[in-house]
């Protein structure tokens, strides 16, 4: 399997013109959410996930608040000092607000950002003790793990894709590029049908007919399994589980998906 049209040369060189493959078993966790789903955590508005198995520990996003973030993590059994990537997927507050608190507590880590972010943000990072990578175009993160590099207009954004020998999905932030447009990209360039798309779609305020059209449209491109939550919506929720069935996951904070 070889990269098409959204990756560029640069990743074909980092891969040598393949692309690798994450862990068998990669298992990925909501920290934050302002969807419950386990009794005893936190909410609050934003998404946070640490993606484990893989061959570097990222934690994609930082949700709004570190006490939060924190809050969480120590429930569920996850060690921030064990995190070796931060991947933010745009500069958003509800997004990046946790990230100066966990520098503080672990700045040995590359944060994988936007050219877009504001320049004070990265020298923050930087005063932090942290190093920052900036994603333009779409490249390897660590083996098998990949950004999209950084797409949109208005809003830019980057979302994160992993393969394992079986399984390809997205994780996206807010999906402020459209999140049809993501994955059609993403299916552009690994030429295979995803597995799972989770995250943020971005559809609080569309209507229960374009909706609906997007649910038709995972199905047109052969997305096998659908978990939106953060900004998605109820209605959101509410329809993919109709249109899914099983194959619709119910995220909230504290929700643990095994892919392998």
């Amino acid at each position: 399997m070889r990269l098409f049209a959204l990756f560029p040369v640069a990743l074909s060189i980092i891969c040598s013109g393949a692309v690798s493959i994450a862990e068998e078993r990669v298992i990925i966790t909501v920290v934050y959410d302002n969807n419950p789903s386990v009794e005893g955590l936190r909410t609050g508005w934003g998404f946070s996930c640490p993606v484990e198995g893989c061959q570097k520990t990222i934690l994609f996003d930082t949700g709004g608040d570190s006490e939060t973030l924190f809050y969480n993590m120590e429930k569920l059994g996850i060690d921030p000092t064990k995190v070796e990537v931060v991947f933010l997927s745009h500069s958003h507050a509800d997004h990046t607000g946790g990230l100066e608190g966990f520098l503080e507590k672990n700045a040995k880590v590359d944060v994988f950002l936007l050219p877009s972010f504001p320049s004070n943000f990265k020298k923050r990072v930087k005063s932090l003790g942290a190093n920052y990578v900036e994603i333009g175009d779409p490249m390897e993160v660590c083996k098998g793990v990949y950004s999209t590099g950084e797409l949109g207009s208005s809003i830019k954004e980057q979302s994160l894709v992993v393969q394992t020998p079986k399984r390809l999905m997205i994780i996206t932030g807010c999906a402020h590029p459209g999140i049809v447009e993501i994955i059609e990209q993403v299916e552009k360039s690994f030429k295979e049908d995803i597995h799972l798309v989770m995250g943020g779609f971005h559809l609080l305020s569309t209507s229960e007919r374009e909706i609906g059209k997007i649910v038709q449209d995972f199905r047109r491109l052969g997305v096998v399994k659908s978990a939106p939550c953060h900004c998605s919506g109820d209605e959101c929720r509410e329809l993919f589980e109709r249109g899914y069935k099983e194959d619709f996951i119910k995220l909230g904070v504290g929700s643990r998906i095994n892919i392998e």
